[in-house]
């Protein structure tokens, strides 16, 4: 009888590794939480404020004193921070000096426009909290906002807005996104015809300016919750911004301000298809005919293999909402299914795209 050839491994059979493989990506991963709170630390603590208002590099010494650490902590922390190159050192005598490199001047300063310190200050109390209950979250599919903070999550809304410091928290979060993504999302597609555009839950008001500033012949309504409007006109609308008003409500029990176009800018994404549905189903009702809706997500492949991010933040949808991210292809499924026509959506190539559905004539 001929030998048969070697049939390999039994199927489900444990193999023995090479003896040069090294598990360098899983490592990664394990460890990546070490790199969010290295910068959330750093942020936290100041140090790129302390650098950019030296106008020189410093050494770790000054740096400690500055943001008033211990000097052996602070030399740990300011070495993780050039090896992830968010300082740049430099050496005189021996001794290592630090100073901003130009990302970290541009968005990890408190004073730049295009700052993502609040980003990371609501990433590293709020979010990194609630992704402790990740594995509770995968097992009973639903938010642990009950956990993290024992607040019911009943009201998704009282939930995320359980106090005024962590409201103002993610407006401020909300800020910093719209400041580095707005102006691709609202020039995605040519809204120039849309003359009278409502933002449904428009918080800060920061896509409002975008629009604004993109189209100058248009006027922005920003529909919100009562509390919402106060703190905007607060802390964060001008007198100045005077195509920008504001309308109190709640966009699934009060009547909607009539409008050319409707934005809804993560938004669908905190719901289910169902909830979803019922507020596009409001939202055409009100729309004049002939304008249009506008949604801003983190699309999906189609076939669910990416990207990355928007995979990550579909788990995050999980851990703190009633929703999840979704493919231009499911969207579009949703728009039509309340009536809108016309469905297009575009990448932006960042992390979050458009889609846009039209109300016939």
């Amino acid at each position: 009888m001929a030998e048969l050839p070697d049939a390999g491994p039994t199927k489900g059979a444990p193999t023995t590794p090479a003896t040069d493989v090294y598990p360098r990506k899983i490592l990664e991963y394990m460890e990546g939480f070490l790199i969010s709170k290295t910068v959330f630390t750093s942020c936290e603590l100041g140090v790129f404020d302390v650098l950019l208002a030296a106008e020189r590099p410093l050494s770790a010494e000054e740096i400690s004193q500055a943001v008033g650490a211990s000097l052996d902590g602070t030399q740990r922390l300011l070495a993780a921070c050039a090896g992830l190159q968010l300082l740049n050192t430099h050496w005189d005598n021996g001794q290592v000096f630090y100073s901003n490199t130009e990302q970290s001047r541009v968005f990890l300063t408190r004073s730049s426009p295009l700052s993502l310190c609040q980003s990371i200050q609501y990433s590293s109390r709020t979010i990194y909290l609630c992704w402790h209950y990740l594995t509770d979250a995968v097992r009973e599919g639903r938010n642990q906002y009950e956990k993290a903070f024992g607040v019911s999550s009943k009201d998704l809304f009282q939930a995320l807005y359980r106090s005024d410091e962590e409201m103002v928290k993610f407006m401020h979060l909300m800020n910093s996104i719209w400041n580095i993504c707005g102006r691709d999302v609202v020039t995605a597609f040519d809204l120039t015809p849309f003359k009278v555009i409502c933002d449904l839950g428009g918080c800060s008001g920061a896509l409002a300016k975008q629009c604004t500033l993109a189209y100058p012949e248009c006027t922005v309504t920003i529909f919100d919750l009562p509390k919402v409007v106060r703190v905007s006109g607060e802390h964060f609308v001008t007198e100045a911004d005077q195509r920008i008003s504001f309308h109190e409500g709640d966009f699934f029990k009060d009547s909607l301000p009539v409008a050319d176009l409707y934005i809804l800018a993560r938004i669908l994404h905190d719901w289910t298809d169902e909830r979803c549905i019922e507020l596009l189903c409001r939202i055409y009702k009100a729309c004049k005919p002939g304008g249009a809706v506008l949604l801003v997500e983190a699309l999906l492949n189609e076939d669910g293999s990416g990207p990355l991010t928007a995979q990550l933040y579909s788990l995050n949808m999980l851990v703190q909402t009633e929703g999840r991210e979704r493919t231009g292809a499911q969207y579009a499924a949703l728009l039509a299914a309340s009536g809108f026509t016309n469905i297009q959506h575009r990448l932006t190539g960042k992390i979050y795209d458009a889609v846009l559905g039209h109300k016939e004539t």
